[in-house]
């Protein structure tokens, strides 16, 4: 069975031209190779779009796998059972500091699958199963280690520098047609207000319009110097066919997971141990008395948990740690889940129509009782 994690919205459809050839003087041609990654400085520069996309993807593809995975069996309504057949989409990247080779997909993708019940098949035809299989399920990481002499790897860019409006590449197995590219832009960043249901928690997605279908899951997304800025993870749709609207990983927050659950084998989170309120809109903020939007709405309050222990309170909106403004619930989850158990942090809370500022000591995540933020 293929698949990729799809959400549910309301439809939208987002056009972006084919690729083209330009040939444009000036500052737009300037401007046009600062898109791209090309040289600028040159009195007319000729850039070629199309020869771009193909050099990119001439540098990422060998690297891209097609990844299969059997899964325990699920029993249906007559009462039979048979093994779930899973299929995805992966890169095999390098680890900075450490040795060897990974492929990094999503953890739905491999879900409870043995190593020796998954299958990583490369663009060349030889074919693995993973050494080691490690996972984050709150944020949908997966981490496989090959043991191999030689492999292709695909190399590992800054996400943070993937603004609104870059080119970018989608690369993967969509509905098992391996070597699949596609293209289109970044259409947003920090999109964390998307229900994906389950286990995942952690959401800061970048948005894209690159094609992105059933199968894709866990393949990168490029950049137009041919490194990976994200791991393509969803798509909104209502038939679970590319609508436009598809959502990736960071490739800074996967580094950054990736690193502890090789080092490790774990992800330590800090957490405070409260319920934010996932619908905290414009008329919400009025009625507090707040001049626009912003932080996250407190729901409830966890016992003998480190948000207790702060005094903070059912109805504070939460509008910045230390010197970071909260934009949403998402943002406040995120960013406490980087903190450090044992790290104090000074909290601004909006309470009764005026700022009121805590101390909160960060707990650890893996050792709370309590199932909330």
């Amino acid at each position: 069975m293929k698949r990729a994690v799809v959400i549910g919205v309301l439809g939208a459809v987002l056009l972006l031209a084919g690729s083209v050839v330009i040939s444009v003087p000036g500052p737009l041609g300037s401007w046009l190779n600062a898109q791209t990654g090309a040289p600028i400085g040159q009195p007319e520069p000729v850039l070629q779009l199309s020869d771009r996309f193909e050099t990119v993807a001439a540098r990422v593809l060998p690297a891209v796998v097609s990844v299969e995975a059997v899964k325990p069996p699920k029993v249906g309504p007559n009462g039979q059972s048979k093994p779930v057949e899973e299929s995805g989409s992966g890169v095999i990247v390098k680890l900075d500091g450490r040795p060897g080779h990974f492929v990094l997909t999503n953890n739905h993708v491999i879900a409870q699958a043995r190593p020796d019940q998954i299958t990583l098949s490369l663009p060349d035809g030889r074919i693995y199963h993973p050494t080691l299989v490690r996972a984050d399920p709150e944020s949908d990481i997966a981490v496989l280690t090959v043991d191999a002499p030689t492999l292709p790897t695909a190399p590992l860019g800054n996400s943070d520098q993937a603004k609104v409006g870059r080119w970018v590449l989608a690369v993967g197995s969509p509905f098992g047609l391996s070597q699949t590219v596609t293209h289109g832009i970044i259409s947003a960043r920090d999109r964390g207000q998307v229900s994906l249901g389950g286990q995942i928690r952690i959401k800061e997605f970048l948005q894209t319009d690159a094609a992105i279908n059933p199968g894709s899951s866990g393949g990168p997304l490029v950049d137009m110097h041919g490194d990976v800025i994200g791991i393509n993870t969803a798509i909104a749709s209502h038939n679970g066919n590319n609508s436009g609207v598809a959502f990736a990983i960071p490739i800074n927050l996967v580094k950054r997971i990736a690193g502890q659950l090789v080092t490790t084998g774990v992800v330590q989170r800090g957490y405070l141990g409260m319920l934010l309120a996932q619908t905290f809109d414009g008329n919400d903020a009025l009625k507090l008395g707040m001049d626009r939007l912003r932080g996250a709405l407190v729901e409830k309050i966890y016992a003998d948990s480190p948000a207790a222990a702060a005094g903070l309170q059912v109805r504070d909106v939460i509008l910045q740690v230390e010197s970071v403004p909260i934009k949403n619930d998402t943002h406040l989850i995120n960013l406490v889940s980087n903190l450090p158990p044992g790290h104090r942090v000074r909290l601004q809370v909006w309470r009764d129509r005026t700022v009121v500022s805590l101390d909160a000591i960060v707990g650890d995540w893996s050792k709370a009782q309590v199932q909330g933020q």
